[in-house]
């Protein structure tokens, strides 16, 4: 088991010891209930460990691990090691009071992520807004919030892109509704400049970039909104996130992400082809 620690910090890291361990108890025929007995917790508290939502401690990974027959030190060792590691804040957490803890997980697992695959309908993506842009939509949503804190939500988001520049970072699929790119956020100048960015992100590498346009008019997405993450640990399995106001939903059972997954892959296929986005862009920059 490689012991470097994945770029995505605790969130992605709880989520791989958690596989480890089902994976482990699974394969001594031990349910989740007589687990939790032997770590003072309940069958329902260690599938949420399993599943990576709760923090782990190393006392109940140590009883675990000798109550499911791991007695070899090296592996003992690692997996202690990762628990260890699972705790230990990610770079987001500076910005703790402004991060809402359902949205703190999206981050961890977008840091992780090798590949993030989105649908956009009413504004750009996140990873791929300007400075300009961004502060329009965040004060959108946060009309009753002082400047400093739209400054630090900002900063948050900027921030964030920097993962698609990283030597290591994930590749970005993205679908964007024609209604997006042509709502007015910010005004004239803002949605120019953010535009151009659009333009500039479709030259890099790792991003595919495609416009669903009006003409298409219903899909199979009307639901909204939502992204499909996966990550390069075979352990992990994809997640589906979906955004609400106050909210978000993390979906990781095979169904769910296989209907979610069915879903995107249609919208690219009535999509505009990736090679025609810089053109469509281009024309739309025109007569904004």
């Amino acid at each position: 088991m490689d012991t470097a620690q994945p770029a995505g910090g605790p969130t992605v890291l709880r989520r791989l010891l958690g596989a480890q361990l089902r994976r482990l108890r699974e394969r001594q025929g031990i349910t989740r209930e007589e687990a939790g007995y032997a770590i003072r917790a309940s069958g329902s508290k260690m599938s949420r460990l399993e599943l990576g939502r709760v923090g782990f401690k190393e006392r109940d990974v140590a009883d675990l691990l000798t109550l499911y027959g791991v007695m070899d030190e090296r592996e003992r060792e690692t997996l202690l090691e990762l628990a260890q590691d699972a705790n230990t804040p990610g770079w987001w957490h500076r910005y703790g009071d402004v991060l809402p803890g359902w949205f703190e997980t999206y981050v961890g697992l977008e840091e992780a992520a090798a590949l993030i695959r989105t649908y956009e309908v009413q504004f750009i993506p996140g990873l791929l807004q300007t400075e300009d842009y961004a502060r329009a939509v965040i004060s959108l949503g946060n009309s009753a919030a002082p400047p400093e804190e739209i400054e630090q939500r900002v900063s948050l988001r900027i921030t964030r892109q920097k993962l698609l520049t990283r030597g290591d970072g994930p590749r970005l699929w993205a679908v964007v509704d024609e209604a997006a790119l042509r709502r007015p956020i910010g005004g004239r100048e803002v949605m120019r400049g953010q535009i151009e960015r659009l333009i500039e992100a479709t030259k890099l590498p790792n991003v595919i970039l495609q416009v669903l346009p009006f003409r298409v008019g219903g899909h199979t997405a009307e639901a909204g909104a939502f992204t499909i993450l996966r990550f390069p640990e075979s352990d992990l399995p994809d997640v589906v996130y979906v955004e609400q106001l106050t909210s978000a939903l993390y979906l990781d059972r095979r169904d769910d992400v296989d209907a979610y997954m069915e879903a995107m892959e249609r919208l690219c296929v009535v999509s505009a082809p990736p090679d025609n986005t810089a053109e469509i862009l281009s024309r739309i920059l025109q007569e904004t």
